[in-house]
């Protein structure tokens, strides 16, 4: 674990990674890129080959984009300008070739196209009542199980009323929402470790495979075959994303 006095954008060239903090846990695959306010406590975890870039954003930047742990759709600018401020496998520190004055113009490009983007699904909040705590790690154990609401409470020792209220109000979202959203994290990491696609569906929940490229498609606005070839990461080239 490790915190920052400044806030820093994570992107995966190549893989996929995991930035895990205090709110939650977000999930970054191809073409997507992590932002961590200052002085949040987190860790990173990489899944695949990954070849994370790490960019530090000044104040007087960070302050343009939220203040809460996010994942925003890279454009083709950004993702270019994330690669010239960086080293394979490093930080914009050892990157050379670019004077102070280009890299802050670089920086200033990169945020305003940021400030375009949508943030993505892709930030799982972490529950803090205990109740949520212990379905939650249900379901990360077991990302497959299909237990409804009212079957969960019972193991759990709370009611359907009592959770659903609770995540509205905790995490802004229903708790179908919830399982979703990490369905679709479990399976963004087994599909960067080499799963194919049916092995994916079935082993996070999904009745069949069409079901899952559906909802995958939905979340990520890609296909997860076609997303196991963009997260081999960056040929030098530009890809129709």
């Amino acid at each position: 674990m490790q915190s920052h006095a400044q806030g820093h954008l994570v992107y995966a060239a190549s893989g996929v990674l995991a930035v895990h903090t205090e709110r939650g846990t977000s999930v970054v695959p191809a073409n997507r890129v992590a932002w961590t306010p200052a002085a949040f406590t987190h860790h990173h975890r990489a899944h695949g080959d990954t070849d994370m870039r790490i960019v530090f954003l000044a104040p007087s930047l960070a302050r343009l984009i939220p203040a809460h742990p996010a994942v925003f759709l890279a454009s083709g600018l950004a993702r270019e300008v994330l690669l010239a401020l960086t080293s394979p496998g490093n930080h914009e520190d050892a990157a050379p070739g670019h004077s102070r004055a280009a890299r802050a113009r670089l920086l200033r490009v990169l945020v305003d196209e940021l400030r375009e983007a949508p943030e993505q699904p892709l930030h799982l909040p972490e529950p803090q009542d205990d109740r949520l705590r212990a379905l939650a790690r249900i379901l990360h154990e077991t990302p497959a199980e299909g237990a409804t609401l009212a079957e969960l409470g019972k193991t759990i020792g709370a009611s359907t009323r009592t959770l659903s209220r609770l995540f509205r109000s905790e995490l802004g979202m229903t708790f179908y929402e919830w399982r979703t959203q990490l369905r679709i994290c479990h399976a963004l990491v087994l599909l960067a470790d080499g799963h194919d696609t049916t092995r994916t569906a079935y082993a996070c929940g999904w009745a069949n495979p069409s079901s899952f490229i559906a909802a995958f498609t939905d979340v990520i606005g890609t296909t997860p075959g076609r997303y196991r070839i963009d997260s081999r990461g960056y040929q030098g080239t530009v890809r129709p994303w």
